[in-house]
């Protein structure tokens, strides 16, 4: 039980509930051990042939004693099957936080490199078998486990031979037990593995389903699909087919016990060795003698698949964030702005350097222009600010202090984003508006988007600003979409600001209005812009010109365009577009 080392720590704030199941599964199973002997006393009582009057005394008591029996028998499953339940779903609450705490930690690397559906698998489906594991496998192994040494301590003082003959199936029942358990966890493994892909298949599909129409992809989709899923359901069948093979087997070992006491008993009671009460409570509990084992058997199907799934589980949660608080991190106090980058160097993949040896700085409310060919560093130059990645060498320093030595969450909070791929939420226009400042009030909402030329269709839209803007926004526009974002980024009011492409992609009409709102954005900010088309950025403070990772020019438009290099070269083949 090893795979289960880090998810112990969730058992623990709920001991009491799992003691309480524990209580309630001992009384149960002390009252399935008691009702054999009722038996056993019931033939004694009839074989032994006691008076008149006190055989049907006895009878009525032992009656009693069954309803009494059968009543607390029914108030402990009850607890048992429902305390089980409430902790195992509670523990199950506990671990899907922290899971999902733990990844949203992570960096931004790891979203890059792990597949949203595969990550939703693992959150879902995998921590989903703890539950099984945990209202059904541990409260079984508990239950069997008093069972087996209650009925072993009885059968053993009734009678020690048959006792001993008894016993004889037992190596080969475990020994089957535990030769299923090492083939068929790799087997359940690979199945969750697979119907990860498929998870992970469905979001991209239907995440991309535009792309997929647009190009006709339909056909090619569904065979790729159909595919993954007819994997999945080979490998899940495969354990299955192992499981089917085991459970007759044990069935078959465990009957094997019938035949022994069939043929030592019988002649033990037919030699009077063996009294008949005595020879049908050990019939009633050699049942229940071999029933923890091939009980065993039976939910080692779903305790593979519980192992599989935390495998699967712990990968994550082993996996350390690389953006952490260093010991020493302040919280930002009054920000100014100010923005320096010594000597940084970056690189994605180790031998593969994306950005080398940058250096440049920021006055408090100077904007500078980061561009260059595609591809070279210029969104990765932005995205260390914010420490979504972390840089190799050098430091980036906000108003003289180390970014490292800044606690992440009041370092982001001091930044705004507004970059060509809006992300905006499936909820109202109002709450997209607001998601950096909660609290914010509605004349607040509306002078935002107001500045942003937001307000206007915002107004327009079918419930105004309680519209739901649909998964990611599909329901606007781009425009639209970028100058909620811009109204969202004014309503933060951070001290710094990234534009990441914010005009591309939209007609003239539009980007003007997106311009115009971005100049009233700036407007006393540290702004750092990345923009394909120079013409937005012609007035700003600095320009930083990047190639193959490094700057290879600096200064303002007018500056630029004299030194007639590779910037120059950029603005002339745009104006010959």
């Amino acid at each position: 039980m090893e795979e289960f080392r880090e998810l112990i720590k969730f058992l623990l704030p709920f001991k009491f509930v799992l003691l309480l199941a524990v209580l309630c599964m001992v009384l149960a199973t002390a009252m399935n051990l008691a009702g054999p002997q009722m038996i056993r006393i019931l033939i004694d009582t009839i074989t032994l042939g006691v008076e008149g009057e006190a055989s049907m005394r006895n009878i009525n008591l032992l009656a009693l004693a069954v309803i009494g029996i059968f009543i607390l028998r029914a108030f402990a499953q009850f607890g048992t099957n429902y305390v089980a339940h409430y902790g195992a779903w509670k523990i199950l609450e506990d671990i899907r936080k922290h899971l999902y705490n733990h990844i949203q930690s992570l960096s931004m690397k790891f979203f890059a490199d792990e597949k949203t559906g595969d990550l939703m698998s693992r959150m879902i489906n995998d921590t989903r078998n703890f539950e099984q594991l945990i209202a059904h496998a541990i409260p079984t192994i508990i239950v069997n486990g008093l069972v087996f040494v209650g009925v072993a301590i009885i059968l053993f003082s009734m009678n020690l031979q048959l006792a001993l003959y008894t016993l004889i199936p037992v190596p080969f029942l475990a020994a089957a037990v535990l030769k299923f358990s090492v083939i068929s966890r790799p087997l359940f493994r690979e199945a969750q593995d697979r119907i990860s892909d498929v998870n992970s298949l469905i979001h991209d599909n239907f995440a991309g389903i535009k792309e997929i129409k647009s190009f006709t992809k339909e056909e090619e989709e569904k065979k790729n699909a159909h595919q993954k899923i007819a994997l999945h359901t080979k490998k899940i069948l495969q354990a299955l087919k192992l499981s089917a093979i085991f459970q007759p087997l044990i069935q078959f070992i465990s009957g094997t016990g019938t035949v022994i006491v069939i043929f030592i008993g019988g002649r033990l009671a037919l030699a009077g060795d063996l009294p008949l009460g005595d020879l049908v409570a050990f019939f009633l509990y050699m049942n229940m003698f071999y029933e923890p084992i091939t009980s065993l058997g039976r939910i080692n199907e779903g305790l593979q698949q519980a192992l599989g799934s935390a495998e699967r589980v712990i990968e994550i949660l082993d996996m350390e964030p690389e953006i952490k608080n260093h010991p020493e991190a302040e919280h930002l106090g009054n920000v100014e702005g100010r923005i320096e980058f010594i000597n940084v160097n970056f690189r994605y993949v180790k031998g593969v350097p994306v950005l080398r040896n940058i250096n440049f700085d920021l006055e408090p409310g100077e904007s500078a222009a980061l561009v260059g060919p595609t591809g070279v560093g210029k969104t990765t130059l932005a995205n260390l600010l914010p420490r979504f990645y972390e840089i190799e060498s050098g430091k980036i320093l906000v108003d003289g202090k180390n970014i490292k030595k800044i606690k992440v969450d009041s370092l982001r909070k001091n930044i705004s984003l507004v970059s060509q791929d809006v992300f905006l939420f499936n909820g109202s226009v109002r709450d997209n508006i607001r998601y950096g400042r909660p609290g914010a009030e509605e004349n607040e909402i509306t002078e935002a988007s107001l500045t942003a030329n937001a307000h206007e269709f915002i107004i327009k839209l079918e419930k105004g600003y309680d519209t739901t803007v649909g998964e990611r926004g599909v329901k606007l526009s781009g425009g639209q979409k970028q100058r909620i974002s811009i109204a969202r980024a004014i309503l933060k009011d951070a001290p710094i600001l990234i534009l990441d492409e914010a005009t591309s992609s939209v007609d003239t009409r539009t980007e003007q209005l997106i311009q115009e709102a971005l100049e009233k954005l700036m407007k006393n900010k540290t702004t750092i812009i990345i923009a394909h088309r120079l013409s937005t950025i012609q007035n700003a403070d600095k320009i930083f010109v990047l190639k193959q990772g490094e700057i290879v020019e600096e200064g303002q438009h007018s500056e630029l365009i004299k030194q007639d290099g590779l910037y120059s070269q950029l603005c002339k083949n745009q104006i010959a577009r």
